[in-house]
């Protein structure tokens, strides 16, 4: 048998984040061998992530990144399933990590194939399943290009938005982060009224006309008052005609003109928990 020491405890344990005793028990089962020990860790990782594989994995780090050049982003949620675990360092530290790595891929399929330090990503994610004994995995990944782009996390890695603008102007970085907290704090269902989905216009309408009828409208009025009812809708739930949430004598859309007439916000993203 093998003379398995601390050292070599501590090497698998840093290589692998598993705890102490799983990684000395792996050590002694693969008799000294350290690659083995590690497929050994792989291993439990995967059993017990089967094990897992229908429970909810709704608390985790919702986190948002943008490029150097910033002028892309990518927004991705690594979920777990207690919030004891999403408020771990190792875990926050392993979704930033994840969401360097993703912006440079363009689909979730092809981030969880990506290398990562040795393995694939989803090989990272079935060994921390093993290691922490949750379900652990990326719920959402979502990608913005714009001239320019700036981000948002909300406190508790909760919410992470990220917003675009149609140009790089002298203090943008401002106005990009404001109007991301904006998108993060209101949850807009679209950018404007050309964007909502028709499903959504339809059940506005509907509900509008129902109450109406309710309140003993005749039913020559009733579309002439809901369209004036959606318009309102729209001014609640569309990020570009909302009250901005720091000067409401202004929409999102004038604040953003502050910085440069021109200025306008051609897409948000907003990816969150729960």
């Amino acid at each position: 048998m093998a003379n398995i020491t601390a050292q070599d405890v501590n090497k698998l344990r840093q290589t692998t984040g598993a705890g102490m005793m799983d990684c000395k028990k792996a050590l002694v089962e693969a008799d000294g061998d350290f690659e083995k020990a590690i497929e050994i860790l792989r291993k439990k990782g995967q059993k017990v992530a089967a094990n897992r594989a229908d429970r909810e994995s709704t608390e985790g780090a919702a986190i948002a990144k943008v490029n150097a050049a910033q002028n892309q982003g990518v927004v991705i949620s690594l979920n777990c399933e207690t919030d004891f675990v999403a408020k771990n360092e190792s875990f926050t530290t392993l979704a930033h990590a994840i969401a360097d790595l993703a912006m440079g891929f363009d689909s979730l399929e092809s981030l969880l194939a990506a290398d990562f330090n040795g393995m694939s990503v989803q090989e990272k994610l079935t060994e921390q399943t093993g290691v922490i004994g949750e379900k652990i995995e990326i719920g959402s990944f979502k990608k913005l290009s714009a001239p320019f782009v700036g981000s948002y996390i909300h406190a508790g890695n909760r919410i992470a938005t990220l917003v675009g603008l149609s140009a790089s102007v002298p203090g943008c970085e401002t106005i990009a982060k404001d109007v991301a907290m904006q998108a993060a704090a209101m949850n807009p269902v679209a950018l404007n009224e050309s964007q909502v989905d028709q499903a959504i216009i339809d059940k506005e309408i509907e509900i509008a006309k129902d109450q109406l009828r309710q309140e003993g409208k005749p039913e020559a009025m009733l579309e002439k008052i809901s369209q004036g009812k959606l318009q309102r809708f729209f001014k609640d739930n569309t990020l570009v005609n909302q009250e901005f949430i720091k000067d409401n004598t202004m929409t999102v859309a004038q604040y953003v003109q502050t910085a440069d007439k021109g200025l306008t916000v051609t897409e948000f993203v907003r990816v969150a928990l729960g």
